[in-house]
């Protein structure tokens, strides 16, 4: 049965419509980060560069790194725009965009995300590197999807036991990064924990300026929680929308965070850009590895 048109929109050019891309434009190994800028601080670093586009906040530059083809995205910022990028991703690579029917043989992507984040915690320190060993959405995004097989029902009810979590809001979902990838990205210099996703910097995160929150005390309940020694190490607002999308189409993924900031102590790294670079040069090596 052909996907509708409606459906999978097309650029005239026969390319995916938010992104600008054909299939033969993209590696099967794919860096995602926020920052259109950031783009050409990881490709900065190939040996050559194959193809790039940019259409609104999504840049795409394919290239070669040390014998292997990679992609670099931007993302821009929110759960929302992952929506787009893991859907139109997936389409160029399983979907026969001229037919508009799903091909036979499946393709996985291995997409590894490179972001800057706060730690709630106070033993994981600005310039350090952090692997989110899950993502708990506090989005709600994901219930767009029929989420059951990705869910950690345990977790998540000692979640929103622990918080109080009002039930006017979509339930929390915990999901699992690609374990295989993981491994792949880990060393002994990474810290591990759950990353927990929100839909908006100000509110979502707790910040205050001049609305009151839903609940003033979301934040310390999310730093106090703890499930079978699994605890929440930081507060962004991609990882579960990759997580999930990721793991419902069939990819691998894993979220790499430079930790610029500790929001337990306060305290801001003095130079944020050198620990984003050089987490960077860390994950591209782990990649060719």
């Amino acid at each position: 049965m052909n996907i509708k048109h409606s459906e999978l929109i097309l650029n005239p050019n026969g390319s995916i419509y938010h992104l600008n891309l054909l299939p033969k434009d993209i590696a099967t190994d794919i860096i995602f980060v926020g920052d259109q800028d950031r783009v050409d601080k990881v490709t900065a670093h190939f040996d050559s560069i194959d193809f790039t586009t940019q259409k609104r906040e999504f840049k795409t530059t394919t290239g070669i790194y040390k014998g292997k083809r990679l992609s670099v995205i931007s993302t821009g910022i929110g759960p929302d725009n992952i929506d787009i990028v893991l859907n139109e991703l997936d389409a160029l690579v399983n979907i026969n965009l001229e037919t508009r029917q799903i091909k036979e043989k499946h393709t996985a992507l291995n997409i590894v995300r490179i972001g800057t984040s706060g730690s709630l915690q106070t033993d994981i320190p600005v310039d350090s590197f952090l692997l989110s060993s899950h993502a708990l959405d506090i989005n709600g995004m994901l219930h767009s999807y029929q989420v059951e097989e990705i869910a950690h029902p345990e977790m998540e009810q000692a979640f929103i036991k622990h918080t109080n979590w009002s039930s006017k809001k979509c339930e929390p979902l915990v999901i699992a990064n690609g374990e295989k990838l993981a491994k792949k990205i880990a060393s002994n210099i990474t810290f591990k924990g759950i990353t927990a996703t929100a839909g908006g910097f100000y509110g979502p995160q707790g910040r205050v300026l001049r609305l009151p929150l839903q609940d003033s005390d979301l934040n310390s309940k999310i730093d106090s929680f703890n499930y079978k020694n699994n605890r929440i190490t930081n507060l962004e607002m991609e990882t579960s929308a990759i997580y999930g999308l990721s793991k419902l189409l069939g990819h691998n993924a894993v979220s790499m965070n430079a930790i610029i900031a500790n929001r337990a102590n306060g305290t801001f790294s003095e130079n944020p850009g050198k620990i984003v670079a050089d987490l960077i040069k860390y994950t591209l090596d782990k990649i060719v590895a």
